[in-house]
């Protein structure tokens, strides 16, 4: 039996697009986690001085993987190879550039075990906040539809099958966040 009331169907509407951009945004971290192997997306955040504007790395130049462990940078104009250099430096992610005058390398080194552990922590972490927003949006919508049950706009039965329906949306999205923690520890930690 669905619920049909306006208001709770956007409440699940509500419920329905906070998940999923938590579930997204985790998603998009844990790309930028390097795992030992070259990966173009640690770059996304990096961005450059193009002729006076703030712009990202991908759209000064190619990005590409040689040797799965490094990432070789071919920007479109010459004169940009110093200005990325200094800027990747500035960004201190731990690995640093070499500048050949035609292309800029980084090389990524194998991690030991211990940068691995605490990489899965960190991703552990993460994976934890995510759940804890979730649960907030949880929480919103648990106390939405009960003002609505207060109100005398659903009924206790309405009340119980949207607590229901809740909960199974939110169990939902946790069991992603689970799964895309496993997979990320599980990259991380296969050598």
């Amino acid at each position: 039996m669905a619920i049909q009331n306006e208001q709770y169907e956007m409440i699940m509407l509500e419920l329905t697009e906070k998940t999923e951009k938590t579930v997204s945004v985790l998603n998009s971290e844990y790309v930028t986690i390097r795992a030992g192997r070259a990966n173009p997306h640690i770059l996304d955040k990096v961005l450059v001085d193009y002729y006076g504007t703030p712009t990202p790395i991908n759209q000064v130049g190619n990005l590409s993987v040689s040797e799965g462990r490094c990432l070789i940078i071919a920007p479109w104009d010459g004169s940009m190879l110093k200005v990325i250099e200094k800027q990747l430096l500035a960004e201190n992610l731990g690995i640093t550039p070499t500048n050949d005058g035609k292309v800029i390398r980084l090389v990524f080194p194998a991690l030991t075990e211990e940068r691995r552990k605490e990489l899965v922590k960190q991703i552990k972490k993460m994976a934890e906040d995510a759940k804890v927003a979730v649960r907030n949006v949880r929480r919103d919508s648990m106390d939405a539809i009960k003002k609505m049950k207060n109100n005398k706009e659903l009924s206790e039965d309405e009340h119980a099958l949207c607590e229901k329906e809740i909960d199974k949306a939110i169990s939902g999205s946790i069991e992603k966040i689970d799964k895309l923690c496993q997979e990320k520890e599980k990259d991380i930690m296969s050598v």
